[in-house]
């Protein structure tokens, strides 16, 4: 489950040591933490994991066992890209590992990416899955990526090296294993912008983005 501490001004969350999929539990904990990080006026996030996955995204096990609930999970996973987008203060995903599918969503939902150089893979599987993108999620992908990327990403269900990631966009930049204190570098000097204007900004940024995750599919 998601942890959360403080490196100074800036609210570190480590989403786990396992898989850390989406699971009902795992949204409700990342929700909570994200109230307190608001709450606390930390002046920048970082999110990170702790093993060698960032995240494998949705929970397909549980979403199996309760196709009845689907919509609601969605609107969920939906909800929580939504706010990790438009969070107000400056937002780094520092990508340990393996980082699949929503769990990729969630990496590009946030300002910048920086991803461990000799470890993990940056990848879409839903094309080998059959998991169609919902207007939402590709809307996320594609306001992201430039559009050759999102081709390459969405279609083919290829998997990135860090290298690979970089030099197509889908991460800022790379390290070489210290990717926490690279991400924290980045967004610390950022920070201390009015909370209210930052969200607003970026409310105007991705209007479209957050029209299209919060509709029906």
């Amino acid at each position: 489950m998601p942890t959360l501490r403080h490196h100074g001004t800036v609210a570190v969350l480590d989403l786990g040591d396992g898989e850390n999929r989406f699971s009902p539990e795992f949204l409700t904990e990342m929700n909570t933490h994200l109230d307190t990080v608001v709450a606390a006026g930390a002046q920048a996030l970082v999110t990170t994991a702790t093993g060698p996955v960032y995240s494998h995204g949705l929970d397909l096990e549980w979403l199996a066992a309760n196709g009845d609930q689907a919509a609601d999970y969605v609107a969920a996973v939906h909800t929580l890209l939504a706010r990790v987008l438009t969070l107000p203060m400056p937002t780094a995903a520092a990508i340990e590992g393996h980082t699949f599918g929503a769990g990729a969503m969630l990496a590009l939902a946030h300002d910048y990416r920086v991803m461990r150089a000799d470890r993990g893979l940056f990848c879409f599987p839903e094309a080998e899955l059959r998991i169609p993108f919902t207007n939402g999620m590709a809307a996320l992908i594609q306001a992201k990526v430039p559009p050759k990327t999102a081709i390459a990403a969405m279609t083919t269900a290829r998997r990135f090296d860090a290298t690979e990631a970089a030099a197509l966009d889908l991460v800022d930049a790379t390290a070489e294993g210290a990717v926490l204190d690279t991400a924290l570098a980045w967004v610390t000097p950022l920070g201390g912008k009015d909370q209210p204007t930052m969200t607003a900004i970026k409310s105007v940024m991705f209007e479209g983005v957050l029209t299209a995750l919060r509709g029906k599919n």
